[in-house]
């Protein structure tokens, strides 16, 4: 008779195998996936608990109405009073498309029941009952300054972040060409075949080559890394040879003769910041970028900001290290990347934690949570920082960031124009990141304009509008 044991015996180690691997799966959707699971957009249970609960409201700074619901027959409607000048930062909520923005990242207190006892009661008894109303949230954003960079950005693709260098917070993110959220819905199929992308955020998501504006990184990195870096003398032809094949040249070609870095800067000699990037080598540089969280996050709370990237290249690859220390070539970055960098500069050399909510708001109002700042983080010392409030209030006064120069406060920046190519065409975006000293709240902000093809003039032009604007309202 023919022994069955050992087929059996295969057959209960397959199924063994697979138990383990089922086993195994469960327990790590269990461990490592089950907030994901438990708060992804298309679970079901969640739009049954929002619906339990008349959505919180979402004000600015000043309690200015953003985003509120209400009941229409039975229905929850919400409506967004920010318009499209907050579409993106506030992001939208539907069973269809999903949930982003603040609406995703507070969707939780948002619809958390906001109950007392006495509401329990007359749940039960069915008297004079009032569906529970969620928590309110108080972002950091002032609504009319939001605006005011709406209307200047409107007729351009691109996008203005704009910060409070001691705090973290983000008073204004603007991205266009934006849309109506209280139509997206009916909206959505051409807003999702646009050619210029209304629904992407591209204050926080938008990776540019930041052109020149990386040069306050490039510069801050030789002032650390490079002795007796002040007293050198660059001899600035108008090109930077790195072989018969390979070089690099100045905007239109200028030659700046005989100059020192500080002039460098205000100029924005590529030829000069070119070998500096070759004599620091990729490594430093690439620290550097790194301390202020190049390809890593960029520390906030509550809004999602891709990482920027900044190569890592091979000792011999001077051509691409000198594009790399001029903004150019594999480095990219966001809108807030290059804010970040310039309140930090700003803040005496200390980051602070990007952050887009002050307060969490019970339904009558009352604080149920303030949102602290967290520890600012030393990134450079202050006589660094110092050094480049010279240098970039030197490119505003006498250098190719005139255009922000208002009188009256003494506005630092540094414009960029990045190279390019999508699908084929050569782009060449506006870059402007800078800072304000003096005014009823200081500011840092970065503002980049899509093949604007200027250098930085028309990013100089709006951030000195926004500069100007910002010190007649109050921000605190």
């Amino acid at each position: 008779m023919k022994d069955l044991s050992k087929p059996i015996k295969k057959v209960l180690v397959v199924y063994l195998m697979f138990f383990v691997i089922l086993f195994s799966y469960i327990g790590y959707l269990e461990i490592f996936k089950a907030d994901d699971l438990v708060n992804s957009q298309y679970n079901q249970r969640l739009w049954d608990r929002r619906d339990e609960v008349i959505r919180g409201t979402i004000y600015d700074r000043d309690m200015t109405v953003l985003s509120s619901s209400s009941l229409k027959d039975g229905e929850q409607i919400r409506v967004y009073n920010g318009g499209e000048a907050c579409a993106q930062f506030l992001g939208y909520l539907d069973k269809n498309y999903g949930i982003t923005g603040l609406e995703s990242v507070y969707d939780k207190e948002l619809s958390t029941k906001d109950l007392d006892l006495l509401d329990g009661v007359s749940s039960v008894f069915g008297e004079d009952y009032e569906m529970p109303k969620g928590y309110n949230i108080v972002s950091t954003i002032d609504f009319e300054l939001q605006t005011y960079i709406y209307n200047l950005m409107k007729t351009y693709n691109g996008a203005v972040v704009v910060i409070n260098p001691s705090t973290g917070e983000v008073l204004a993110s603007v991205s266009t060409p934006s849309y109506d959220t209280n139509t997206m819905k009916e909206d959505w199929d051409s807003l999702a075949d646009s050619p210029y992308s209304p629904l992407f955020d591209r204050a926080s998501s938008g990776l540019y080559p930041p052109g020149s504006t990386f040069k306050m990184i490039t510069a801050i990195s030789s002032l650390e890394n490079i002795d007796g870096i002040e007293d050198k003398v660059f001899n600035d032809n108008g090109k930077l040879v790195f072989n018969e094949n390979e070089s690099l040249s100045n905007y239109n070609g200028r030659a700046y003769g005989d100059i020192d870095i500080e002039t460098a800067f205000t100029k924005s000699s590529n030829v000069v910041f070119g070998s500096l990037g070759i004599e620091l080598g990729n490594e430093k540089l690439k620290n550097t970028a790194e301390k202020f969280y190049f390809n890593e996050e960029i520390p906030s709370r509550d809004i999602e900001i891709t990482k920027s990237q900044f190569p890592t290249l091979k000792k011999d690859e001077k051509g691409n290290i000198a594009q790399s220390a001029i903004g150019q070539g594999e480095v990219l970055a966001t809108p807030y990347e290059m804010a970040f960098i310039a309140a930090t500069i700003a803040n005496g050399g200390k980051a602070m934690e990007i952050h887009g909510v002050k307060e969490i708001l019970k339904s009558d109002n009352s604080i149920y949570k303030s949102v602290k700042n967290k520890e600012d983080k030393d990134i450079i010392d202050k006589e660094v920082s110092d050094k480049l409030t010279v240098y970039m209030r030197s490119v505003v006064e006498n250098g190719t960031g005139q255009n922000a120069n208002i009188q009256g406060l003494d506005v630092c920046g540094k414009t960029g124009t990045s190279d390019t190519s999508i699908n084929g065409k050569d782009i060449m975006d506006s870059w402007f990141a800078g800072f304000s000293k003096t005014g009823k709240t200081n500011i840092a902000l970065a503002v980049v304009i899509e093949d604007a093809k200027d250098n930085g003039e028309n990013a100089a032009y709006i951030a000195g509008k926004i500069f100007n604007y910002s010190s007649s309202i109050d921000l605190d």
